[in-house]
């Protein structure tokens, strides 16, 4: 006689489908957000981030300026030999000026020194200029006697050229000290190559486009000056004693000298 055996395989396998369908299932939802709460928050996020930028910007900014200042002051008297006192004479149209053209911010305005030694005598200018060097612009200042058409030194303000190479325009003393009492317009010479002639200046091995923006820097720059600052040397010589230094202007036709690119 045949007994029927209960089956459990087909019970089994329905719950453990079951059991899988319920893990397998669909993860819970995040509940959804409006873009209009999306936008607020961005919005107040960015807020935040651009009050905090103009917060540090105006703490810093007037000492990032003042200490710009405290450092062209002492270059202007490194490079002028340090004279007694000196003025700022701003470039307009019509010549050397104390005051800025009118609607130019004084910052922003292009400008000389005038140094004075303790006999209230002129000494020399003090110009600026900059130029793409090997890596990037090169800012420096230098002195410059007019009358006797002589550089009276040197200063590297600003360089991001390569260490070890390029730096050398400003930590190689020798260098450094080869523009003083040079004659414009400078040429570079590679080291002992030199005549002695008054117009040669040593460049650096290694260095040389750095080298030879420096010294282009300061031909570009009197060239474009050259007649304000001769003009300027020539009136002071002939006794603009007793002017008001504050309020005298130099005024001569202004030419722009054409610079030559770097071969």
């Amino acid at each position: 006689m045949s007994r029927e055996l209960p089956t459990v395989q087909n019970g089994a396998a329905d719950q453990g489908s079951g059991e899988a369908g319920s893990a397998g299932g669909p993860p819970d939802q995040p509940p959804a957000v409006s873009s209009g709460k999306l936008m607020l928050t961005l919005g107040l996020a960015g807020a935040i981030a651009g009050l905090v930028i103009v917060l540090v910007f105006g703490w810093a900014d007037p000492r990032i300026q003042a200490y710009r200042a405290k450092v062209l002051r002492e270059a202007v008297q490194e490079v002028l030999s340090g004279p007694a006192r000196y003025e700022t004479l701003y470039v307009t149209a019509d010549g050397l000026s104390p005051t800025p053209p009118a609607g130019v911010d004084t910052v922003m305005a292009e400008k000389v020194f005038l140094g004075y030694d303790a006999s209230d005598e002129p000494i020399g200018y003090a110009i600026t200029g900059s130029e793409p060097g090997f890596q990037d612009f090169i800012f420096l200042i230098f002195g410059y006697d007019a009358g006797r058409e002589r550089v009276l030194g040197m200063k590297v303000l600003e360089s991001k050229e390569t260490p070890g190479l390029g730096d050398k325009i400003f930590k190689d003393l020798e260098f450094v000290d080869g523009f003083r009492e040079a004659a414009p317009p400078l040429v570079g010479v590679k080291p002992g190559a030199g005549t002695g002639d008054e117009h040669e200046v040593d460049m650096i091995t290694g260095a040389t486009i750095s080298s030879r923006t420096v010294i282009e820097i300061i031909n570009h720059r009197i060239e474009d000056l050259g007649p304000l600052l001769e003009s300027g040397a020539a009136a002071e010589a002939a006794g603009a004693a007793g002017a008001d230094d504050a309020a005298r202007t130099v005024s001569v036709g202004r030419e722009s000298g054409a610079g030559t690119e770097e071969s």
